[in-house]
């Protein structure tokens, strides 16, 4: 299990980094264009759809890493048997939030049927908007992937953002280590 959420980690960072690149480079490329008086047409429909694209496989990603909002300090102040009753219903809560997404974003897809971005007639709708349905999928893996780790964690009380604070702190106070002998 620990490697399937390793790979599926890597292959979404690479993913959505490939995604970011191409859009930033979109945007340049529109700049230059726009500048000398050749406006691409194409540009803002395809920059909005990348931008829904990178949100979505984004959510996967932040998701199994489990680097999206959550309140873990409220949660490891509960007792440890309401503490699990509560992550489980979180994780449910989530898990069934995002596969209605899913099952809503595929009924969409099958309603568009060959309906075509209005700048590139040849790029169907439903490759575009198909970021819904998959990026929701990918969302639930993600969190199914990262769940034993987390609740390994959530059992063990450690707080993943408390231990990350400490490390920055850490990490800046040995950084202004020099700065420190110097003043005293």
């Amino acid at each position: 299990m620990q490697f399937a959420a390793v790979l599926f980690r890597r292959t979404l960072e690479v993913f959505t980094m490939t995604l970011i690149t191409f859009l930033a480079l979109i945007v340049i490329l529109a700049v230059i264009f726009r500048y000398s008086g050749y406006s691409l047409v194409w540009y803002d429909e395809v920059a909005s759809v990348m931008l829904a694209w990178i949100t979505y496989y984004g959510a996967a990603l932040a998701a199994v890493r489990r680097s999206h909002l959550s309140f873990s300090g409220v949660l490891l102040a509960l007792p440890l048997t309401l503490r699990k009753i509560v992550f489980l219903m979180g994780e449910a809560i989530v898990i069934a939030m995002f596969a209605a997404m899913a099952w809503a974003g595929w009924f969409v897809l099958q309603i568009m049927g060959g309906e075509t971005l209005i700048s590139l007639p040849w790029v169907g709708l439903q490759f575009t908007q198909s970021v819904i349905p998959g990026g929701c999928a990918l969302f639930v893996m993600g969190q199914l992937l990262s769940l034993p780790e987390a609740w390994q964690r959530m059992v063990t009380a450690l707080d993943v953002e408390t231990e990350e604070m400490n490390q920055e702190i850490a990490k800046a106070q040995k950084s202004d280590a020099p700065f420190n002998e110097r003043a005293a």
